[in-house]
């Protein structure tokens, strides 16, 4: 994928149509709202106000808010790589809300340009994950040491937006995957994540590589084990944290908190524009019809991000996915 256009974060108004499966919330932002296979809607606009209330069922934003950039605007910049990105949504057919958000914006802090962005697929409910695309990359980017040590920045950053999901969880039922990736100058990229929402790396030699870990039950049973846990195996069911959870790591899920944990799992990778295409970063609606060969391949002969992520959920629609389905892909 080359001379990718850049993705523009700005999308018309548009009402909501009938059947969304939630109503608009005042000062809802601008949105789009496209038709897709099994009458699933796509939602592309950006976020509202945190911690609205899941009973009064109102409407909200799971798209990328448009971030102002910060500090030392006026400083000059160092020669940045081109990067694109794309982003595409749509809510599956599981009987409940849209739960994935995601983020996807640009920074600029301490003399670097950052692209930041995120998937956070939440699980019985919405308010941990919507939690998450407000507060954790402030809370990671605050982090005195993320400029000498990103990696423990950012395992210090999860851990304390997790305790504050505890701290809430009143208002925060139910818990959520995380995977974030931050671009610093076009070059440094540094991973992490918790769950199964999933990043891979993808070469123009035809290489793909995950450069996340699935956090999945039979993977890490001697962790949740050690922490005086168990994992189920029922036929005709995926294995589970004390009959429960479906991974071993995630934030908030109070109830099975003291035998999970949250922290991440961190990589940093040097971003070579002349051998690295793009990645993508998606939820696991897309994981689970759809290897990462077999995503590498169904995109890399197109030349544009946002059309690349769209072409993604088609295919993934196209193979019966039911779940939330999110994804991004940043071209370098």
């Amino acid at each position: 994928m080359v001379a990718a256009r850049r993705s523009q974060l700005a999308v018309s108004e548009a009402s909501v149509p009938e059947g969304v499966g939630w109503l608009c919330h005042t000062q809802l932002n601008k949105v789009q709202v496209m038709q897709q296979q099994r009458n699933l809607k796509s939602v592309r606009h950006f976020s509202e106000d945190i911690l609205l209330s899941e009973m009064k069922g109102e409407a909200e934003d799971h798209s990328p808010r448009e971030e102002d950039e910060d500090e030392d605007e006026e400083m000059e910049q160092p020669q940045i790589p081109d990067v694109s990105h794309g982003y595409h949504l749509v809510k599956g057919e599981m009987g409940h809300g849209m739960e994935d958000y995601i983020v996807a914006e640009t920074r600029k802090s301490n003399g670097h340009e950052l692209r930041l962005y995120a998937i956070f697929d939440g699980h019985s409910g919405r308010n941990v994950a919507k939690y998450l695309q407000r507060h954790l990359f402030d809370n990671i980017l605050n982090q005195p040491e993320f400029w000498e040590n990103p990696k423990e920045a950012i395992k210090r950053a999860y851990k304390k937006t997790d305790d504050e999901i505890l701290e809430r969880v009143g208002d925060m039922r139910g818990g959520s995957t995380a995977v974030t990736a931050i671009l610093m100058d076009g070059e440094k990229l540094i991973v992490a994540n918790v769950g199964d929402s999933r990043a891979i790396l993808c070469r123009a030699n035809g290489a793909v590589e995950q450069i996340t870990i699935d956090h999945d039950p039979l993977r890490e049973k001697q962790l949740v084990e050690n922490r005086g846990g168990f994992v189920s195996e029922m036929p005709g069911n995926v294995p589970r944290v004390d009959g429960q959870l479906a991974m071993t790591r995630a934030f908030g899920d109070a109830k099975v908190k003291e035998h999970i944990t949250s922290e991440p799992d961190v990589r940093v990778e040097m971003i070579d524009p002349n051998t690295d295409e793009f990645i993508i970063l998606a939820s696991d609606g897309l994981w689970k019809v759809m290897s990462n060969e077999e995503a590498f391949e169904k995109i890399r002969e197109l030349d544009d991000a946002q059309e690349a992520s769209e072409e993604l959920i088609k295919e993934a629609l196209a193979r019966k996915s039911q779940d939330d389905i999110s994804c991004i892909v940043v071209a370098f």
